[in-house]
């Protein structure tokens, strides 16, 4: 897995998906994270996979569809085992086809994809079959039974592997309000600086207990309870792909106060950010890949 391995999915702007499929891998893949989509199947392997802050172990056939940009690592036992790796065009989402009634199953899909998808039960042996039939297909064939692969794993029995992860977009998504969107951004372009409710206000042009009234409105939570999660996201970021210490990745997450940080932290996350760093596993990395 010469390409994973460097954290660089071999796919060019002209390519819908590519797909490699190795029969005998030791299957290990350091800590990265790339733009595009990646399905993950393990055919009778045994390891352990980190997905954002899920990390699980696995035996037997695991499957996974990973979001962009979500970083992500794999582990395996020094057992070879085949393993099936499909690359997605990061532009998927983008394309006018997914507007289309009927494939919102799947754009639900993709958007779901972000916090990372593990798939359960009888499902995931019926797309176990899918995949490895379109091991054996070129071309527009390929692409087809590629649409046919993720119209069924919209449908099937899965689960959300992340639990705290960046939400800007789904907030977008979910308040379907140019305003929001407008402090969404601002928000996590200053989240390391001290962001003042009255500077996120002034955005939408309204007083701050309006603000803090719309936003809860539209996005379903606090304004605060929303900033904390963002800074808690990227402190598990840095915790897990750098070797920053605790109190500078305090700061660098815009919090101004360690003790602050560490209950904040605790409450969202059940753990310490020293716990949450072992947790990982990735207390020796320098840094990402890509």
């Amino acid at each position: 897995m010469t390409e994973l391995q460097q954290g660089m999915p071999p796919i060019t702007n002209d390519d819908l998906f590519v797909l490699m499929d190795h029969h005998s891998s030791l299957f290990t893949l350091p800590p990265h994270f790339h733009p595009e989509y990646e399905i993950e199947l393990v055919v009778n392997g045994r390891g352990n996979r980190v997905i954002g802050d899920s990390s699980e172990g696995f035996s037997g056939t695991d499957l996974v569809l990973i979001g962009p940009n979500l970083q992500h690592s794999f582990s395996g036992s020094k057992e070879a085992s085949r393993v099936v790796t499909i690359i997605l065009s990061s532009d998927l989402l983008d394309l006018k086809l997914m507007d289309k009634r009927d494939f919102q199953p799947i754009r639900q899909l993709l958007l779901d994809s972000r916090q990372g998808i593990s798939f359960e039960g009888e499902d995931r042996e019926k797309l176990c079959g899918q995949i490895l039939e379109l091991t054996s297909l070129e071309g527009f064939a390929a692409t087809t039974a590629l649409l046919d692969l993720l119209n069924s794993m919209a449908h099937a029995e899965r689960r959300l592997l992340v639990k705290n992860t960046y939400e800007s977009d789904n907030l977008v998504n979910r308040s379907k309000s140019r305003r929001i969107a407008k402090a969404l951004a601002y928000i996590d372009e200053n989240l390391g600086s001290g962001i003042r409710l009255c500077d996120v206000a002034a955005l939408a042009n309204m007083s701050e207990s309006s603000f803090s009234h719309f936003f809860r409105k539209r996005t379903g939570m606090a304004y605060i309870q929303y900033v904390n999660n963002q800074r808690v996201a990227r402190a598990c970021n840095l915790l897990s792909t750098t070797t920053m210490g605790i109190s500078e990745i305090c700061f660098a997450c815009g919090f101004n106060n360690y003790s602050n940080f560490i209950r904040t932290f605790v409450k969202r996350k059940g753990m310490t950010p020293s716990e949450y760093r072992i947790f990982t596993g990735r207390n020796n990395i320098g840094g990402t890949a890509k």
